[in-house]
């Protein structure tokens, strides 16, 4: 462990989680785009798997994949590190800009900005989803058929999402455990 990647690691989940508008899901591709592209800390595949980990855990996506970053790259310093660069600036920013916000809670101007920028959260999941498909996991037609069902049941047939994923967990269990 070294103290520039402590730094490294909490200037990255910074980054990330300033630009991350929407919460959690839509800060998944500026993590991404941290960890695989620019610091080459993790590979795409070892990314999509923390990615699966850390939806069955409980608690913000955000959060969860900083920590996992962080302590793969320097230990317990660097999951410390990777999420106060998370979690401290938002939290900053957000008791800063409280009062600015409540001030202008009813303009049209605040509300098409908002309005604007759902979509984009929108297309950076679907850019990341496509992004961790190319590492040749979602070419089977297992987990393709995996994730129609789990639409179908949540949208469809109004199915819990925490029933939802523990299926999947048990489905991944027996369709993608490797050969001994």
């Amino acid at each position: 462990m070294s103290a520039l990647s402590v730094w490294d690691l909490f200037i990255a989940m910074t980054r990330a989680g300033l630009l991350g508008y929407g919460g959690g899901p839509s800060t998944i591709p500026l993590i991404r785009a941290e960890v695989v592209e620019r610091y080459n800390w993790l590979t795409d595949q070892e990314f999509t798997d923390a990615i699966a980990i850390a939806n069955t855990l409980p608690g913000p996506i955000a959060t969860k994949l900083s920590a996992f970053v962080g302590f793969k790259v320097a230990g317990v310093f660097g999951a410390l590190s990777a999420l106060f660069g998370m979690v401290a600036p938002t939290a900053i920013a957000v008791i800063l800009l409280l009062k600015l916000l409540l001030t202008f809670k009813d303009s049209p101007y605040l509300k098409g900005l908002i309005n604007a920028v759902r979509p984009v959260v929108v297309v950076l999941l679907l850019q990341t989803a496509w992004q961790s498909s190319q590492g040749g996991t979602f070419l089977d037609w297992k987990p393709i058929a995996i994730g129609v069902a789990a639409a179908l049941a949540i949208f469809w047939l109004k199915i819990d999402a925490v029933y939802v994923i523990i299926a999947a967990m048990v489905l991944g269990v027996i369709f993608f455990r490797p050969a001994v």
